[in-house]
């Protein structure tokens, strides 16, 4: 860590600022992946096959329909 706080003390203050906020970013950036939150969208798309099929009825459907 002292090698890169060597190289930003040499940079100058207008390069600092700019090098300091990429940094912010690519923090906040790893954050907000990490704090994603399922959308679950998909509740309710099988209501009306679910009530034709158990769950292991439905998998095995779908097992047939990738060639599995």
């Amino acid at each position: 860590m002292t090698t890169l706080a060597r190289f930003f003390e040499q940079l100058p203050p207008d390069i600092q600022r700019e090098v300091r906020s990429y940094a912010e970013f690519l923090l906040d950036k790893r954050f907000k992946k990490r704090q994603k939150v399922p959308s679950f969208d998909w509740e309710g798309a099988l209501k009306d096959i679910g009530e034709q099929y158990s769950s292991v009825e439905l998998q095995h459907e779908i097992e047939k329909m990738r060639g599995a």
